[in-house]
């Protein structure tokens, strides 16, 4: 079987790419990093705009989807340049209080479709932090069947990227949904953070690789160029293979989301999701994890010392690959769950 994207896809994201080229993220990144998410904040609408935030919105709250291939295209993009803030939480959220349904999904998800809410959240068994939830306008806890919302962001936590703080959300708050949808949403929603947090991966490995790649071409030793090297050249065309390989386990896990969204029964967006889909969600994971965590180490390494530095730019998507790798489903669960699955 061949995946291929449609027309559509391609010009969605390919207007991603002309959108993000003329934002600056690094500036947009320095001032996330500092506090300052006005530009984050801006950057974010303009997202919205373009209908990213609307991919995992039903209709019925005023959005487009659930379109997981499409969100695949938008995240990929959203990693090749680094985009700060909870995409990939914000995107699951829609799928919680889709599944959650009542009062919370009427009153948050307009705004999750529209830009004007950006959600951070946390799901029993991903680990306790909430990215950037400093930035949030809300910050979803769900534990057991209990689904709710945090009183305050909490107190931050060490990161490694400092454009993508942790924070434990604040203890407390009344339940806004609780019973057995709320558990079988929280699935659906963890599942949803885990491939989009994959695209992102694969979006910041493509990003690292064609930085290296320019580089090399420019760096000389000996009085010709580093890229012309052997092992150089070997070095790259292993971060290349790997790269491409993540990439149909990441659309083949958008069609299997896809179908699971679309079975008898699904409703809209409130389906558990099935243990086929997260086995291929966890392969996915996995695969543009480490291949994006491969491609920092090889532009590291291929940079030289220049590639440590606060200046360059590059140094942000190196910080960025290895928390994409470990977040929403470490290297060694995701390969558990493939093997259950």
């Amino acid at each position: 079987m061949r995946f291929l994207l449609t027309d559509e896809q391609r010009e969605f994201g390919r207007s991603l790419d002309a959108l993000l080229t003329a934002a600056d993220t690094p500036a947009v990144l320095r001032a996330w990093a500092a506090g300052d998410h006005g530009p984050g904040r801006a950057l974010w609408g303009r997202l919205a705009d373009a209908g990213v935030f609307a991919l995992a919105v039903p209709e019925a709250y005023g959005g487009v989807g659930p379109l997981p291939v499409e969100a695949a295209v938008a995240c990929v993009e959203l990693g090749r340049y680094a985009v700060p803030g909870p995409v990939a939480e914000t995107l699951a959220a829609g799928v919680l209080l889709a599944g959650a349904g009542g009062p919370v999904a009427e009153e948050w998800l307009p705004g999750i479709a529209s830009g004007a809410a950006v959600v951070s959240l946390t799901l029993e068994g991903y680990g306790p932090y909430a990215p950037d939830a400093d930035a949030a306008d809300a910050v979803f806890t769900v534990t057991g069947d209990e689904l709710r919302l945090a009183p305050g962001p909490g107190e931050p936590s060490a990161s490694v990227d400092p454009a993508r703080r942790l924070f434990r959300p604040e203890p407390g708050g009344a339940p806004v949904a609780k019973g057995p949808a709320v558990r079988a949403a929280a699935r659906a929603a963890g599942d949803t953070a885990a491939f989009a947090t994959a695209a992102l991966a694969l979006g910041c490995g493509e990003e690292l690789l064609r930085a290296t790649v320019a580089h090399v071409k420019q760096r000389t030793q000996f009085g010709v160029p580093v890229g012309s090297f052997q092992a150089v050249k070997h070095r790259l065309a292993d971060t290349l293979l790997g790269l491409e390989f993540a990439r149909p386990l990441l659309y083949g896990a958008a069609v299997e989301l896809a179908s699971e969204v679309s079975r008898p029964g699904a409703g809209t967006g409130s389906a558990e999701g099935s243990p086929g889909a997260g086995a291929a969600v966890a392969a996915a994971k996995v695969t543009a994890g480490e291949a994006g965590y491969a491609a920092a180490r090889t532009a590291l390494q291929l940079h030289g010392a220049i590639g440590y530095t606060e200046e360059l730019d590059l140094a942000w998507w190196l910080r960025r690959a290895r928390p994409l790798r470990d977040a929403w489903g470490t290297p060694s669960a995701c390969r558990a769950r493939v093997l259950a699955g």
